[in-house]
């Protein structure tokens, strides 16, 4: 039996979403600038999903803007607010200390030329305060930047409060949902979002391809130079395959939503409550509020990669944290920012569950995580130490 339980690093393409491209590939292959029929068929084609992508979280067609990817969508969301901040005297921005690194790695950037971040403490459960937010919004704030979801740990973040807040205050509000879009509801207008990231590849569609919505009002910086496409902020000829693709993915995710979440959320409790059997475990992030396929525990007295493998060897694929930093040897950011200790961190375990889990695979993954914690510990030296008294349990 093999099972993949990474969905959170990429997912499969949907079926929806290949049948949407081939044609694009093979038929409708024209440039969408150009002005003769071949091109304005693409160019149809193109503003149709441009539409599609839009109803699905509530926003208006010219408030889409394509991107490869989420990376680039966060970059380009908070230089755009950091620029029109920087114009009016703003330069002070309000993010949290376990974003993702597309996030983190740009403001970073922005500290070096001057602007004052605030990295916001996250609490045990994985969960951003409201009113923490609000605290720490100022005269000169040009930006708030919170994740929908975490991508490590899965906790959902109030969204809504913090985005009505940011409102109140004339503060612009940016989440990354890349987590988020295709797996829960979202309503740009509703939960006063005035940017938001997203990538077609964790939602069934192909890589390489996302977007950015913007709220109407809000200008763009450009990352890259050269035509006029997207509006004239994002050049390059625009993907119309994997932009269909992304489409016709986050259509059928979103039709499908309430079905697949009752489904993962069913078999990710008992995957909890299997995994909460093993001794000296915890499940890091709020056991509800989290999003309906992610399960994310530590163990210790083990080390995290050397689980992996032998997981691997069972047929049950899965992950320690971000894909995009799975090969740095540091401890999870993430576990850290709340308040996991780096011994701890070290021995960590990501499972994010496809859409058609079953019982019998959630019991498969129970016991092979329960089979290769109680060999890895059997022959650790700090297993030994902690079992002997010699060392304190954390756990």
């Amino acid at each position: 039996m093999r099972i993949y339980a990474d969905n959170a690093a990429t997912t499969r393409m949907s079926q929806a979403a290949l049948d949407a491209m081939v044609p694009c590939l093979q038929e409708v292959y024209g440039n969408p600038s150009s002005l003769y029929g071949r091109g304005q068929e693409a160019k149809e084609i193109l503003e149709k999903a441009r539409a599609e992508i839009a109803a699905v979280i509530g926003a208006e067609p010219r408030e889409i803007t394509f991107t490869s990817g989420g990376s680039e969508a966060d970059n380009q969301a908070i230089r755009s607010a950091a620029e029109a901040g920087k114009k009016a005297g703003k330069t002070h921005i309000i993010s949290t200390a376990f974003e993702h690194h597309a996030v983190l790695h740009t403001l970073e950037k922005l500290r070096k030329e001057g602007f004052d971040i605030t990295l916001l403490d996250v609490h045990e459960d994985g969960l951003v305060r409201p009113e923490e937010v609000e605290a720490a919004i100022r005269e000169d704030t040009a930006l708030v930047t919170v994740m929908y979801a975490n991508n490590e740990i899965g906790t959902i973040q109030p969204v809504a409060e913090i985005g009505e807040i940011c409102a109140r205050h004339a503060v612009t509000f940016h989440t990354d949902a890349v987590q988020a879009v295709g797996h829960l509801p979202i309503d740009v207008k509703k939960e006063h979002i005035d940017m938001l990231s997203a990538s077609a590849h964790k939602f069934h569609g192909p890589r390489g391809i996302g977007f950015l919505y913007a709220r109407k009002g809000i200008r763009l910086t450009n990352l890259i130079e050269g035509g006029a496409q997207e509006r004239g902020k994002r050049a390059g000829t625009e993907n119309v395959p994997a932009i269909v693709g992304m489409a016709a993915a986050l259509r059928a995710s979103a039709e499908q939503m309430d079905a697949v979440a009752a489904v993962q959320r069913e078999q990710r409790d008992r995957l909890i409550r299997g995994l909460s059997e093993i001794p000296h475990s915890a499940l890091n992030g709020d056991a509800e509020r989290r999003l309906p396929g992610n399960v994310n525990f530590c163990f210790e007295g083990i080390e995290g990669e050397s689980l992996l493998l032998l997981l691997d060897d069972r047929g049950v694929e899965a992950s320690s944290g971000s894909a995009c930093t799975s090969g740095s040897l540091d401890p999870s950011h993430v576990l850290l920012a709340i308040g996991r200790v780096h011994d701890v961190a070290h021995g960590s375990l990501r499972l994010t569950l496809g859409d058609d889990i079953t019982e019998e695979e959630t019991d498969y993954i129970i016991q092979s995580v329960k089979d290769v914690v109680e060999y890895l510990r059997g022959f650790s030296p700090v297993w030994r130490d902690l079992v002997s008294g010699k060392a304190e349990f954390i756990l």
